[in-house]
């Protein structure tokens, strides 16, 4: 259970209908970084105004590295795959390498779902946006690349596959442009294919 002061600072916040007002409280949970501190901020994720719920996310990125282990919980706690979509860019942004298996899992997941389908593509990116500047920087970066690639290679969903191909471009290690290069060779989508040839040529 939240203790009193963040528990009351939560609920004016859930009651907040502007960002002038949610600003006051945002920052005094920002300060505040404990435990219940960072889980009020993961609450307000799924704010009614889309602004609140966008400080809170910007919040939660600016408490790093504090908020990463919490945020991977949550995740894994949430069957709202909007929430989990929110969490994902978060880490993503982040870039701490904690979140990197979690990412990995997400995008290697076989599911029709649209929604999740969206929590994918976001994981994707996320994993290109962490890796391209150090793709060699820890054990999991290797399983990361190699998850891209089967993305890229095998999947269904074309905006998946467009998603890991703009990733694996940013990584640019030899693998990752010979898979480009495989890519083109069968790549069904005109988007797609259109999007590696600007990747090659660059």
């Amino acid at each position: 259970m939240l203790p009193l002061n963040v528990h009351l600072i939560l609920e004016q916040l859930r009651s907040t209908t502007t960002t002038t007002e949610a600003e006051r409280g945002l920052e005094i949970l920002i300060n505040n970084r404990t435990p219940s501190g960072i889980q009020a901020l993961i609450q307000l994720l799924d704010h009614q105004y889309p602004e609140i719920a966008a400080m809170a996310a910007k919040a939660l990125e600016q408490i790093a590295p504090d908020s990463v282990e919490p945020l991977i919980v949550a995740f894994d706690d949430s069957i709202d795959h909007g929430l989990q979509a929110r969490i994902v860019q978060i880490l993503a942004n982040i870039g701490d390498n904690r979140a990197v298996p979690l990412l990995v899992n997400m995008v290697g997941v076989e599911i029709a779902n649209h929604c999740q389908g969206n929590v994918r593509r976001i994981a994707a990116r996320g994993l290109g946006k962490m890796l391209r500047s150090h793709p060699q920087e820890c054990d999991h970066h290797s399983s990361a690349i190699n998850t891209l690639i089967w993305a890229l290679l095998y999947t269904e969903d074309w905006a998946l596959r467009y998603a890991a191909a703009v990733s694996l471009g940013e990584i640019a290690t030899d693998e990752a442009i010979n898979a480009l290069r495989q890519a083109l060779e069968q790549e069904s989508d005109r988007v797609v294919q259109q999007r590696i040839h600007l990747l090659l040529s660059t």
